[in-house]
């Protein structure tokens, strides 16, 4: 007798990944012997499993047993492999959306000159149009910590280059050697 943890269960190869139970109970692995049927095509009643088995048939539909814990379980006719793929759609969509929460950073010095300004307001801008945040950030390197009222003239003037699309959360403030001002995108009218 083997008294080993996994004994009894089949083994998957080496490699292959084990099958996921579907979520919902689907066609003949429906156990209730009376259940609700519903669906688009007809109007919801109580049949045997048989009956419902049929209807699904008729219709070239997958039997899904949608609420198992009430009295009969309720049975849907539908499409389960496009259910399936209209739920992944979905939550797809749900995470891309929750991404634009996110916060773009750009980086800058306190001595920054006009072009890579006029170039970073620019992708500034591009940030707040998609809906991101923008954190700005200039920092003090070495000695450049005495240049404090530059970076912050350099974050106003950023603040106030992009009025149109965003704005400021905060006034900027120094944490140590960095010196943050976030930047929030207008609400687009649609």
């Amino acid at each position: 007798m083997n008294n080993t943890p996994n004994a009894g269960k089949p083994r998957t190869p080496m490699g292959a990944r084990p099958k996921k139970e579907s979520q919902h109970r689907i066609n003949e692995h429906i156990t209730a012997q009376t259940v609700r049927v519903v669906g688009e095509q007809f109007e919801p009643k109580i049949v045997s499993l048989r009956e419902a088995l049929a209807i699904a048939d008729k219709y070239e539909l997958d039997l899904v047993e949608i609420s198992p814990n009430t009295n009969p379980p309720v049975c849907k006719v539908m499409d389960y492999q496009k259910y399936l793929y209209e739920q992944k759609k979905k939550a797809k969509e749900i995470k891309a959306n929750s991404a634009k929460n996110a916060v773009k950073e750009i980086h800058m010095g306190p001595q920054t000159d006009e072009h890579d300004f006029n170039f970073k307001c620019n992708h500034a801008i591009k940030f707040l149009q998609e809906g991101y945040k923008v954190k700005l950030q200039v920092y003090f390197r070495g000695r450049s910590i005495i240049y404090k009222d530059q970076g912050e003239l350099l974050l106003l003037r950023f603040a106030e280059r992009l009025g149109d699309y965003g704005k400021p959360d905060q006034m900027p403030t120094l944490a140590g050697r960095n010196m943050t001002m976030i930047i929030s995108p207008k609400s687009q009218k649609k």
